[in-house]
C-alpha cells in the first residue's frame, strides 16, 4: 500500500498567502496521472493524539459565516463534489454530512446563541462509559456499519462497472461519544460505548492519565468549557482511564470500517487506480484538560490524522507540515484536473504527497507554514482563534483584549499546560499581528455576537413568553430548574446590553 501521513488540524479556516502575479494555480506542478477514482472517508472525533463546512467549501469560516453546527453552508453551495461531477466524475455520498444549515437539536442552537450570557449551565451529561452485554459483538455502531455496507455494495455493483472515474464519500459517526438519555429530552452525547471485543484490542496499561491544572488556575474560557461539559466534579483515575480506553476501542471499530472499504477496493481490482483519503472533522479530548468532546484548540481536539494512498502518492512518507481540512477542497479539484477557483483559502496537498516531493519542489513553497482555525459555537463563551506553526500555538479570544490570549511552545510543552503569553511578549505580539493581518478577529467576534443575539430573539419570539419552560426541558434543564428567575434575568440583561 502507498501511505501518506500528514499532520493535519481540524481547522475551521486556513489563511493562504498570495498567489503572486497572475494568480498562479496553487496545485501540483505538471499533470496528475490519468483520472483516478477517489474515496474519502471522514469519521467524527478521531484525534491524532476542529468544522466540516471548511472542508466542503474550501473557505474561511468567517467567509461562509458558518458560525455553529446549526448554521452551515447554504444547501445550494457549490462543493468540490459538485465540481468533480461537472468534470466527468460519478459521485456518491453515504452517511454523515453535517455541513448544511438547519442541523442539530434546539439545545445545541440555544446553547450556542446564549454563550454570551453571564451564567454557567451544564449543557452535557457527565462523561461515562457503557459496556454492552454481548461480549463478542463486533458491529456496535450499527448505523455506521450499515453505511459502510452500503458504500461497499455501491463499489461492487456500481463503481466496478462504471466507465467514469468515481468519487465516493463515507461519513461516519464513530468514534464520537454516544447520546446520553440521562441528559434530558435533547440529550447530549457523553457516553463512551463499546463491546469487550473492541476493548480487548486496547492496551489498558499503556493508557496515560492526562495532567490537569487546578480549577482555580484554569483559563476562564477553559473553565467555562469544563463546566458546561459537566467535567468540573471529581473523577477518579480509574474513571478517566476507562473513558480513554473506551474511546480508543471506539477508534478501533472505526478503523475496521475503513479496512472494509480498502478490502473491497482491493478485491474489485480498483485499489491501484483509486486515491483513498481518511481524515476526521475534529478530535476528542477524552478527559485531557478536564474536558471531553471537542470545541477546543488543544491538540487532542484540533490535531487529527490525514492519510492518503493511491497512484502518484509517495509510499511511507510522513509529512510534518501543518495543513488543514480546508485543503481538501483544492486537493480534490487537483486530483480531477479541475481549475482551482481564485478565492479558495486552502492549498492542494498533492505536491506534498507526490512522488516528486523532495525533488522538484521546495518545502516552503508548497504550503504556508501555519494554519488558522476559528470556533464560534457552544461550550465556549468567546469566539476562539488559533494561529499554529510547527512550534508555536497562539490562541486569541473575542475582541483580543477582554479575554487573555494563550501561547504554547509545543516543542517543550506538548501537553499545553503552561501559558507563556506574558513571558514571551515579542512572540505573542508577532503572532497576534500575523493573526490580525489574516483576519480582523475583533470585528468577526462582534458579528458573531450580533448573530447570536438576533437568532435567540427570533427563537424566543417563536415560542412566546413561556420560553423559560421550553429551556427547562432542554438538556441543561437540571441547572435551569433550580433558579429559573436568576437565569431569565441574566438573559434579559444580555438582551439589553448594546454591542
Amino acid at each position: 500500500m502507498l501511505l501518506l501521513w500528514l499532520s493535519v488540524f481540524a481547522a475551521s479556516a486556513l489563511a493562504a498567502p498570495d498567489r503572486g502575479a497572475g494568480g498562479r494555480r496553487r496545485g501540483a506542478a505538471g499533470g496528475w496521472p490519468g483520472a483516478p477514482n477517489v474515496v474519502l472517508v471522514v469519521s467524527d472525533s478521531f484525534s491524532l493524539a476542529l468544522l466540516p463546512p471548511a472542508m466542503w467549501s474550501g473557505l474561511f469560516t468567517h467567509l461562509t459565516e458558518s458560525w455553529n453546527n446549526f448554521k452551515g453552508l447554504d444547501p445550494n453551495y457549490t462543493t468540490w463534489m459538485d465540481i468533480m461531477e461537472k468534470h466527468g466524475y460519478r459521485t456518491q455520498k453515504f452517511g454523515k454530512l453535517d455541513y448544511t444549515s438547519g442541523h442539530h437539536s434546539i439545545s445545541n442552537r440555544v446553547e450556542a446563541w446564549t454563550r454570551d450570557v453571564a451564567f454557567l449551565l451544564r449543557q452535557e451529561g457527565r462523561p461515562m462509559i457503557n459496556l454492552i452485554p454481548k461480549k463478542t459483538k463486533v458491529r456496535v455502531m450499527e448505523g455506521d456499519w450499515k453505511n459502510t455496507d452500503r458504500a461497499v455494495n455501491w463499489l461492487r455493483k456500481e463503481a466496478s462497472n462504471s466507465t467514469q472515474p468515481f468519487v465516493l464519500y463515507l461519513g461516519l459517526n464513530l468514534p464520537h461519544p454516544y447520546p446520553s438519555p440521562s441528559s434530558g429530552e435533547n440529550f447530549g452525547s457523553s457516553t463512551f460505548h463499546t463491546s469487550l471485543y473492541w476493548l480487548k484490542k486496547v492496551s489498558y496499561d499503556a493508557i496515560k492519565i492526562p495532567k490537569w491544572s487546578p480549577l482555580s488556575e484554569m483559563h476562564p474560557v477553559d473553565y467555562y468549557s469544563s463546566y458546561t461539559k459537566n467535567c468540573t466534579g471529581k473523577f477518579t483515575k480509574k474513571e478517566i482511564k476507562n473513558i480513554r480506553a473506551f474511546y480508543y476501542a471506539m477508534c478501533a471499530e472505526t478503523d475496521a470500517m475503513l479496512g472494509e472499504i480498502i478490502l473491497a477496493l482491493r478485491q474489485l481490482d480498483l485499489l491501484q487506480n483509486t486515491i483513498v483519503i481518511y481524515t476526521s472533522d475534529h478530535g476528542e479530548l477524552a478527559m485531557e484538560h478536564r474536558q471531553f468532546y471537542k470545541m477546543s484548540m488543544y491538540e487532542a481536539s484540533a490535531h487529527i490524522p490525514l492519510l492518503m494512498m493511491g497512484p502518484g502518492i509517495k509510499a511511507n512518507l510522513q509529512v510534518s507540515n501543518v495543513v488543514s481540512l480546508v485543503d481538501i477542497y483544492p486537493t480534490m479539484l487537483d486530483i480531477a484536473g479541475a481549475p482551482l477557483p481564485q478565492n479558495l483559502s486552502g492549498y492542494s496537498l498533492l505536491p506534498l504527497s507526490s512522488e516528486m516531493f523532495g525533488n522538484e519542489h521546495k518545502l516552503k513553497n508548497l504550503h504556508p507554514p501555519w494554519i488558522l482555525s476559528e470556533f464560534h459555537g457552544c461550550n465556549v463563551n468567546a469566539s476562539t482563534y488559533m494561529l499554529r506553526t510547527n512550534q508555536w500555538k497562539y490562541i486569541a479570544y473575542s475582541d483580543g483584549t477582554s479575554v487573555l490570549p494563550q501561547l504554547f511552545d509545543l516543542s517543550s510543552d506538548p501537553d499545553e499546560l503552561t501559558n507563556i503569553a506574558t513571558e514571551f511578549p515579542q512572540v505573542t505580539y508577532s503572532l497576534d499581528q500575523k493573526l490580525r493581518s489574516i483576519i480582523n478577529y475583533p470585528k468577526v467576534s462582534a458579528s458573531v455576537h450580533q448573530y447570536n443575539k438576533e437568532q435567540f430573539i427570533k427563537w424566543k419570539q417563536s415560542v412566546g413568553q413561556n420560553y423559560s419552560n421550553v429551556i427547562a426541558n432542554l438538556r441543561w434543564h437540571q441547572d435551569w430548574l433550580k433558579e429559573p428567575r436568576k437565569y431569565e434575568s441574566a438573559i434579559n440583561q444580555w438582551l439589553k446590553t448594546p454591542l
